[in-house]
């Protein structure tokens, strides 16, 4: 654990503000609350805080609004999103917004208290893939365009690992179906085609003329990510 870290405690849930105070109290770190996003923003430009749990649904300035804003404003340290909104669009929205860990209440004392303590351990390296306008997370298998969330099917995305692991390499049709179906799929080297093709369609410009998935002639495939 990092001993006095200082943690801003964003909730308008008085009982679980005030639990959360306490606990956190009791494991060494210094805490400061707000109620109302509109103050969580004023401590957040004023105060150096080491991590922030931050509840969405707040009065007055909801809690995307502040860690947008708090985002753009250059604050760099660990953001938690403590909500009741369950859905993968919502937990997607929250990390594309800028959060670092989303939990959904109700939630484990302790599971809370061993994410901060991972958070504050180590800085999160952004293990984002970049092309073009595209950014892939390989940990949470999240791809957007322009900011967009792209759908992928799990099948589309291994074979874009595949890809954004071996740039500029002349890939076979056979390597890449044997490396991505495996040796025992019975599908045919039309199969890395149309995958192929599916890529370009969802992550191209010109789906006909690629920058990034091109065709090698007589071979099969090269990703090319500064095209």
């Amino acid at each position: 654990m990092s001993a006095g870290a200082r943690i801003l405690v964003v909730e308008d849930d008085a009982t679980l503000r005030e639990g959360l105070r306490t606990v956190l109290t009791k494991a060494g770190y210094s805490v400061a609350t707000a109620i109302r996003g509109e103050a969580a923003l004023r401590l957040i430009r004023e105060e150096p805080f080491d991590l922030v749990i931050l509840d969405l649904m707040l009065p007055g300035l909801d809690g995307s609004y502040v860690l947008q804003h708090a985002r753009e404003e250059g604050f760099t340290a660990p953001v938690i999103i403590l909500s009741a909104r369950a859905s993968v669009e919502d937990r997607i929205r929250g990390l594309r917004t800028g959060a670092d860990d989303y939990v959904v209440k109700p939630f484990d004392l302790g599971e809370l208290l061993a994410r901060i303590a991972v958070r504050l351990r180590r800085p999160e390296k952004d293990e984002s893939i970049r092309f073009g306008e595209i950014v892939v997370d390989p940990e949470a298998r999240v791809v957007t365009r322009r900011g967009e969330l792209v759908h992928l099917t799990p099948k589309e995305f291994d074979l874009l690992m595949f890809f954004v692991e071996n740039p500029d390499r002349a890939l076979s049709r056979g390597r890449i179906l044997e490396d991505v179906w495996g040796g025992d799929y019975r599908g045919t080297r039309r199969t890395v085609d149309n995958f192929v093709r599916a890529l370009r369609i969802k992550l191209e410009d010109l789906p006909d003329a690629p920058r990034f998935f091109q065709t090698v002639r007589a071979r099969g495939y090269r990703f090319d990510p500064r095209a």
